[in-house]
C-alpha cells in the first residue's frame, strides 16, 4: 500500500509538468508554420521572378529569330569560323604525326559539329542567291561582275525599246502628214479631240494631286 501511494504521488507531482508540456510544443509547431509559410512565399517571389525572366528570354529571343539582319550576322559569323575551323585542320594535316591524332579527331568533330550549326542557322535566312554569282566564285571571279553585267544587259534592253518607241513615233507622225493631206478636216478634227483629252487628262492628275510637287508633264502630241 504504501508503495502504490508513493507511484500515485509521484504521478501526481508530474502531472503538473505534463501539463505544461503542450505549451512549447504549439509554440514550436507555430514557429515552423510561420517558417514554412515564409519559405512558401519566398519560393513564389522568386517563382514569380524566374517566370517574369523567363517570359523577358522569350520575347527576347523571339526578337533575334525575327531579325533578319542579326540571323544574317550569325551565319557569316558560322561561316568565318568555319574557315578557321578549315585552316587549323589544313595545318594539322600538313604536318601530320602519331602525336597529332587526338587533335586531328577534335578538329574534324568541330568541324562537323560547326558545320551543323551553319544548317540550323542557315534556315532563318531567306535570302535568294543567283547562280550565276555562285558559278563567278566557282571560277574564282569577282561576284560584282554578275552586278555589272546585269545593269550592262537593262541598259540594252532599254535602248532597244527606246529605238521602238522611236520608231513608232515617227512612223506616227509620217501617216498623220499623209492623211493630212488628203483628208485635212478629219485629221483637224483628231488634233482637236486629242487637244481635249490631253487637257482633261491634265485636269484629272492635277486633282489627284499624282505627283508630290503637283506639277504634270502631259505631251500633246499632235
Amino acid at each position: 500500500m504504501r508503495n502504490y501511494h508513493n507511484l500515485s504521488r509521484t504521478r501526481s507531482l508530474q502531472k503538473p509538468k505534463s501539463d505544461r508540456d503542450p505549451l512549447p510544443l504549439s509554440t514550436g509547431a507555430s514557429f515552423e508554420m510561420d517558417l514554412s509559410q515564409n519559405t512558401a512565399l519566398g519560393t513564389g517571389g522568386s517563382g514569380g521572378n524566374g517566370m517574369l525572366a523567363a517570359a523577358v528570354n522569350d520575347t527576347a529571343a523571339a526578337t533575334a529569330v525575327d531579325d533578319p539582319k542579326q540571323n544574317l550576322n550569325q551565319v557569316i559569323n558560322s561561316i568565318q569560323k568555319t574557315l578557321g575551323l578549315l585552316h587549323q585542320l589544313y595545318l594539322t594535316v600538313s604536318s601530320f604525326n602519331t602525336a597529332s591524332q587526338l587533335p586531328l579527331l577534335q578538329r574534324l568533330n568541330g568541324l562537323v559539329t560547326e558545320l551543323d550549326n551553319m544548317v540550323k542557322l542557315s534556315e532563318k535566312c531567306n535570302i535568294q542567291v543567283p547562280m550565276e554569282v555562285l558559278n563567278l566564285i566557282d571560277d574564282g571571279k569577282n561576284p560584282d561582275e554578275f552586278t555589272r553585267d546585269v545593269i550592262n544587259s537593262c541598259i540594252a534592253k532599254n535602248q532597244v525599246t527606246k529605238g521602238k518607241t522611236d520608231a513608232f513615233k515617227s512612223l506616227r507622225k509620217h501617216l498623220l502628214e499623209e492623211l493630212e493631206q488628203t483628208f485635212p478636216d478629219e485629221v483637224e478634227s483628231y488634233r482637236e479631240i486629242r487637244a481635249m483629252s490631253a487637257a482633261e487628262a491634265k485636269r484629272l492628275a492635277q486633282a489627284q494631286s499624282s505627283l508630290p510637287n503637283g506639277d504634270v508633264k502631259v505631251k500633246a502630241e499632235l
